[in-house]
């Protein structure tokens, strides 16, 4: 039987943080096992705000490596660079052609971006949804893992296939959202009102995957707690439910296990004992991560074949897309 296709990228804009793996790279290594996974590197998104061509250089391989370090396995799935399959944007232009202006207003990410980078509003940032929903299509996608801040994206890219397929006959699979019910959102240690982000005001926010143990320590030390002293997970302990949601994800140990084991205690051992489950984690995937960063020409020739393989099924997609939409002369 047929495996289903599952698509999914992250954008190579710096050093990913804990929550960008649980969030994401971390339902990967599921996902791979029962799904014909492509995980792609999206540089061309990461564009969309300034850059030097050095950085970016840098941070894609950066990028990969993480991929591979987390257990992203070559061998099950196609791991590849978004700009190295040119019809990614090829049928960005013409999915473009179907957006409503109205659509992309709507979108909040679009918002959020503009009024952190008003000094670089393009018009890349505006359509970068339909350059999504390109990737998405693209491959037939069938399963799209997605967190709370892109359902809108993904619900864009269901609308224009629907709206492709009316126009131009059945072209499109509509792909379906998978939804984590733990760890899609990994909030900030310093604000658990924000989702952690890399590219906060302060470094506070975030546990990147390469900060040291000292590091991890201290962050979690300063990592801001609610008001009363129980260590329980609700609404009502946005903070403490946020480091809970670390805990069980890197521990593997049910939420309601750790809760017991800190009935009576404080917050000070448990951000202790959290930082040793963090830096139990780190240390192995940093180990392998410096491996494969030393070794560059590996991780092009994976990029390398992982485009190959990319191209050769866009290719038969955007052939049947020109041939419905009259592009095939």
């Amino acid at each position: 039987m047929k495996k289903k296709r599952v698509f999914s990228g992250i954008q190579p804009t710096g050093a990913l943080h804990i929550g960008n793996y649980l969030g994401s790279v971390h339902n990967w290594l599921t996902l791979q096992k029962d799904y014909e996974s492509m995980f792609c590197v999206v540089d061309l998104h990461a564009i969309t705000v300034a850059r030097k061509p050095e950085e970016l250089r840098k941070n894609i391989l950066e990028i990969a490596a993480v991929y591979l370090a987390s257990g992203v396995d070559p061998e099950q799935s196609t791991i590849f660079v978004q700009s190295a399959v040119k019809e990614h944007t090829e049928l960005a232009w013409i999915l473009a052609t179907i957006t409503k202006i109205s659509e992309l207003k709507l979108m909040h990410q679009f918002k959020e971006k503009s009024a952190s980078h008003e000094e670089n509003i393009n018009a890349g940032l505006f359509t970068y949804p339909v350059l999504m929903a390109a990737d998405i299509l693209l491959y037939g996608t069938d399963v799209v893992p997605v967190g709370d801040d892109q359902k809108q994206h993904l619900e864009l890219a269901r609308e224009l296939a629907r709206r492709f397929n009316g126009q131009f006959g059945d072209t499109f699979t509509i792909p379906a959202g998978y939804a984590v019910k733990k760890g899609a959102r990994i909030m900030g240690l310093d604000d658990p009102a924000k989702k952690m982000s890399k590219s906060a005001s302060s470094a506070l926010n975030y546990i990147s995957l390469t900060d040291s143990p000292d590091v991890v320590r201290d962050k979690l030390k300063r990592a801001v707690t609610d008001s009363g002293k129980e260590i329980t997970f609700g609404q009502e302990k946005p903070a403490v439910s946020n480091l809970l949601t670390i805990y069980h994800l890197l521990s593997k140990r049910t939420i309601a296990d750790i809760e017991k084991e800190y009935v009576g205690k404080g917050y000070k051992e448990f951000k202790e004992d959290l930082a040793d489950v963090v830096v139990e984690f780190l240390t192995p995937f940093q180990k392998k991560y410096t491996k494969y960063l030393k070794d560059e020409d590996f991780i092009r020739q994976i990029l390398a074949h992982g485009a190959h393989v990319a191209t050769k099924r866009a290719k038969v997609m955007m052939e049947t897309v020109k041939a419905r939409a009259g592009l095939d002369y």
